[in-house]
């Protein structure tokens, strides 16, 4: 099955490019609610696993023997900037765990948050692990590391106790036997996961429809009152919901992937841009919430930038738009 397109990029008066991709919709108890395209399509969940991915903190108990809130339990589920208030809570947990930031193997890169990493630049700084997209994801596994006894040399090999709890606890959560899910390495150098379409909305609809008071429920509670702890100032996820606050969980992954766990209505949605084009994202993502009809005046103004964002040359001419060309059957 060809892929639906999602968004057509506009050069002039024609289209120039179309990005195609999937959607999925799907309730609590598997039912698929609205569907675009082939939802069956296996897809490699890099940063959308970052929840499931720090449940086992509250499971095991780790959370609660080194005092994680909400803000801990947020920023172990993000995709981090690299802003300073997320680095210095970074810092502050691997503190608590005794540990330094040296023992994060997630790699270096500049904050994803331009400022921050013109700042860094302008004080001579180099950035370090604790820049990291996936510091707090990092910091999480040495937390359960450390709570459970387990060595804290070679935490990413896919055999390590931390590793082997983590893919159980995703494949849990999306509903595929955990022999069933091919294993990768994800750009930090953590394994990670493929699952179907489907199954990764059911995932996150699992998480917005979890009972009050379990793992589930607790950690979807503190991502929705965290945004900028998910992603960061100017970006998708923390804009969405901040502009609906505690009614959309958002969540980016590489190659065009994206969830939302909406908790009002029980449901998770997974999409996925064929061609792993970021840039279709922020319209087809803003036209998923416009279908479900989540989208109030002042969110629909808030977001505004992000449904139709506007192309310019190097001569800061506008030369085109990315526009969302798709609808979402009714279930």
């Amino acid at each position: 099955m060809e892929a639906p397109i999602l968004v057509e990029v506009t050069r002039g008066p024609e289209v120039e490019c179309r990005h195609r991709g999937q959607i999925a919709v799907v309730q609590s108890d598997g039912a698929v609610h609205r569907a675009l395209g082939d939802i069956e399509t296996l897809v490699c969940m890099r940063s959308l696993a970052k929840p499931f991915q720090a449940l086992p903190l509250l499971g095991a108990g780790a959370a609660q023997r080194f005092g994680f809130g909400d803000k801990e339990l947020a920023l172990c589920s993000g995709s981090l900037s690299g802003q300073d208030f997320q680095v210095e809570l970074v810092q502050q947990v691997l503190a608590r765990l005794d540990l330094s930031s040296e023992v994060l193997q997630c790699g270096a890169h500049p904050p994803l948050h331009r400022p921050s990493a013109k700042a860094l630049t302008q004080a001579g700084q180099t950035p370090g692990a604790v820049h990291h997209t996936c510091a707090g994801k990092h910091t999480a596994m040495l937390a359960l590391c450390v709570h459970q006894g387990w060595p804290v040399e070679g935490y990413l090999d896919s055999e390590h106790p931390v590793q082997r709890l983590i893919l159980g606890t995703v494949a849990r959560m999306v509903g595929v036997p955990p022999e069933n899910i091919p294993v990768a390495l994800d750009g930090c150098g953590a394994p990670v996961f493929y699952a179907p379409l489907k199954n990764i909305a059911l995932g996150f609809a699992r998480l917005a429809a979890a009972q009050a008071g379990s793992p589930a429920h607790k950690l979807l509670q503190a991502c929705l009152a965290h945004p900028r702890l998910i992603a960061g100032d100017g970006r998708l996820e923390t804009m969405i919901m901040e502009a609906l606050p505690g009614r959309v969980f958002a969540k980016t992954g590489a190659e065009g992937g994206f969830a939302l766990a909406l908790p009002e209505q029980g449901l998770g949605v997974a999409l996925k841009i064929e061609d792993g084009a970021g840039r279709a994202l922020n319209p087809a993502v803003i036209q998923v919430l416009r279908e479900l009809e989540l989208l109030t005046p002042e969110a629909e103004r808030a977001l505004a930038p992000y449904a139709a964002p506007v192309l310019h040359n190097h001569r800061k001419q506008e030369v085109g738009r990315l526009r969302p060309v798709f609808a979402l059957p009714q279930g």
